[in-house]
């Protein structure tokens, strides 16, 4: 379950105090706004939910193609992660736009963090479980009696549990381990399934000559929006024009590298020196058709999705209590 800890806290209170003392006397917003009247461009952050690599090509080649420029924006991406988690970076108010799993956002709300999402980039989860061909493992049913990997915490653990709820198996009878991001328990047979997304840590198994099986949450009618843009209601109240130029330059940009995927996974070397060409066009070529490029605009959000997610948080005690929607997303900036 989300919660704030000691670690984040410290971290988000090291934030503000220097957002505090770089400021002076103006405060963190009117610093990323800028002066619009001498024409200067807003400086502004986007907090990743991850490490750099092609999952974020669209942001990346929104700066590199100059869109974010176009629109009268200086944007830095900074890469997220356990030590920099986007929601807390953003609601320290030393950032204004982050990424993160749709069900952070409403796991925020429920903790008063007045968070909002602006658009859902990935609208079909990357997230499987995944077995080596050899296992025979093919369907959740088959993890009746096996030790697998589950990632603890985030949309990974919600999608997971929810597959095993629409499964009608008993969860009790499969052996958890907690997966972290080395996949040798999975190669070396000391687990039997793994998480991963199918954007990074199937392609990395099968780049090293492994055959696998798949098990979609699609196939037991899961589907959660993943990689969601969003920002404070506070930046929203103080500068719509701003969200509104940034949200249609991103969107821009990841329109771009679905018509262009090589080259923007090649943009994406710029920001991780440990990346490789193959591997990030691998995955930006995977991510197309998650991002449902068929469903005009890009990003368009739907109730009936938030709707679904908001009720598997309630019923595997995720969330408590059922958020307002209307506070928790909007499409006005996309459209």
């Amino acid at each position: 379950m989300w919660r704030w800890s000691r670690k984040s806290l410290l971290i988000v209170m090291s934030v503000c105090l220097l957002a505090l003392t770089a400021c002076g006397s103006n405060d963190a917003s009117s610093s990323a706004s800028g002066d619009g009247e001498s024409g200067e461009l807003k400086k502004v952050v986007l907090r990743l939910k991850w490490v750099h690599q092609a999952q974020f090509a669209g942001f990346y080649t929104a700066v590199e193609k100059g869109f974010y420029k176009e629109a009268g924006l200086d944007v830095e991406i900074r890469p997220g992660g356990a030590d920099f988690p986007s929601v807390q970076m953003i609601a320290s108010g030393a950032e204004q736009f982050g990424v993160t799993g749709a069900d952070q956002i409403l796991m925020a709300r429920e903790k008063g963090v007045p968070v909002k999402a602006l658009s859902a980039i990935y609208r079909k989860t990357p997230f499987v479980l995944f077995s080596l061909k050899d296992s025979g493992i093919t369907k959740m049913e088959d993890l009746v009696g096996q030790k697998i990997g589950v990632k603890l915490g985030g949309n990974e653990e919600l999608t997971y549990r929810a597959m095993v709820k629409n499964a009608g198996i008993d969860g009790t009878k499969v052996e958890e381990m907690p997966a972290k991001y080395d996949l040798s328990p999975l190669l070396s047979g000391q687990v039997k399934a793994w998480p991963g997304y199918v954007i990074n840590e199937v392609l990395a198994v099968q780049e090293q000559g492994n055959e696998v099986n798949i098990i979609e949450p699609n196939d037991y009618d899961i589907n959660f929006y993943a990689d969601t843009l969003f920002t404070t209601e506070d930046i929203i109240e103080r500068d719509p024009e701003m969200v509104k130029s940034f949200v249609q330059a991103s969107m821009k940009g990841w329109s771009y590298a679905i018509e262009n995927p090589e080259e923007a996974a090649e943009f994406g070397l710029k920001y991780g020196d440990k990346l490789t060409i193959d591997h990030e066009v691998s995955m930006m070529n995977a991510s197309i058709p998650l991002l449902e490029p068929e469903n005009l605009p890009l990003g368009k959000m739907e109730s009936e999705a938030w709707d679904v997610l908001q009720q598997n948080l309630i019923d595997l005690e995720f969330l408590k209590e059922e958020q307002n929607l209307e506070d928790v997303f909007s499409n006005e900036f996309i459209e």
